[in-house]
């Protein structure tokens, strides 16, 4: 038996299928797990392939191989690049097998049928390729040229390779959008099979209501997190994002910002994507005296992109001082800013600790934070 590598690429960022708050495509959710693990569950059995590799983004790689060992898959992550070009080249250097099996996770639902027929192909072709006829005119150009469509194909993955023929033929300047269109510009062999239309690709969100695509699981999702801070002479705090004039500052890396720090944790919690210290460590020199605003964004981003929605942030702040009450509505406010939820769906409570323990010392201020979140409902039927 020819042993074949299986290539799922999975590192895009959807520029075309994303709009603000829409999360990549690959982790939109099918009941509670992404898009992409669906995909990699339905193929991992179909073939007793001798290697297993997925793509991801840089950011997203530790989290998605916690998935992966949740459900004792195999798959080695690797990290993609700017195109699926590179991503692909970047999958190949792990790829010893003769032959490689290529396919791309915004093809979410391709029948069995299709991987045993171009698994059949083995051994007669440079790259095996399902196809569909094209039913409707074909023109190109301003001054239009009208192709023959009887001799035009539309031309889908899976794919299967000769993985030295596509490695040769990708190394290369020029960006070629599969691997049929690589090898056959470098002299290859294509063979063709007929395609499926259930294997549309996901490029635009509206290509969701063609899919018929189990929806997401309408779970609410609780994080907690906290975070304390010791004073230090000077001349005010951040709190929320807001400042606010006292003779104290925070003993701290970054800009000290223990409320923003807590809801870092929170979101972090929910989703089970680590700790504020993992992210942004206070041993990194590139983080020191860091705009805690900025680093809960992209702690918000990265929520958003792996499929969820922020719905409500809860927060407490222990202070003897300095008195926050004529500060409340501003800090609610920034946090609703950076969270891009509405001000209606923030509380905060301020109080002190009746002058007991360090905070009622007047040595630091403890946050502790509470948020809510859903998985995006992309389902819009």
């Amino acid at each position: 038996m020819h042993k074949v590598a299986l290539v799922l690429l999975g590192a895009g960022q959807s520029n075309r299928f994303r709009q603000k708050g829409i999360p990549k495509k690959q982790w939109l959710r099918i009941g509670e797990i992404p898009l992409w693990l669906k995909v990699a569950k339905e193929i991992f059995s179909l073939y007793p392939f001798a290697n297993f590799i997925l793509t991801a983004h840089k950011n997203e790689i530790k989290y998605t191989q916690k998935y992966l060992d949740s459900f004792n898959l195999p798959f080695k992550v690797i990290q993609g690049g700017e195109t699926r070009q590179e991503s692909l080249q970047n999958a190949l250097k792990e790829v010893q097998e003769e032959y490689v099996l290529v396919s791309d996770i915004a093809r979410c639902n391709i029948p069995n049928a299709i991987f045993q027929n171009i698994l059949e192909q083995i051994g007669k072709y440079d790259c095996v390729v399902p196809y569909l006829k094209v039913s409707d005119t074909l023109a190109y150009g301003e001054i239009p040229t009208y192709l023959n469509r009887d001799e035009c194909k539309l031309i889908q993955t899976p794919q299967l390779s000769l993985s030295a023929k596509l490695k040769d033929s990708l190394n290369t300047d020029k960006n070629y959008t599969d691997e049929s269109s690589a090898i056959a510009a470098n002299g290859g062999k294509i063979g063709f099979i007929e395609g499926s239309r259930e294997s549309q690709k996901i490029t635009f969100f509206e290509d969701l209501k063609e899919l018929n695509l189990p929806p997401p699981s309408k779970r609410t999702i609780i994080g907690s997190g906290s975070d304390i801070h010791q004073f230090q002479k000077g001349e005010g705090i951040l709190l929320g994002g807001v400042f606010i004039p006292c003779p104290y500052e925070f003993v701290a890396h970054s800009d000290g910002d223990v409320c923003l720090h807590a809801l870092c944790d929170a979101i972090l919690g929910a989703i089970g994507a680590g700790d504020i210290g993992e992210w942004f460590p206070d041993n990194d020199e590139s983080y020191k005296n860091a705009n805690s605003a900025n680093l809960l964004s992209r702690i918000v981003d990265f929520a958003c992109n792996v499929g969820y929605s922020l719905k409500q942030a809860d927060i407490t702040i222990f202070a003897q001082t300095p008195k926050l009450s004529a500060y409340k509505i501003a800090i609610e406010k920034s946090i609703a800013q950076i969270l891009n939820i509405p001000h209606f769906c923030v509380s905060l409570k301020a109080t002190t600790t009746e002058k007991l323990g360090f905070i009622g010392r007047k040595e630091g201020v403890l946050t502790q934070a509470n948020v809510v979140l859903e998985y995006f409902n992309w389902n819009t039927n």
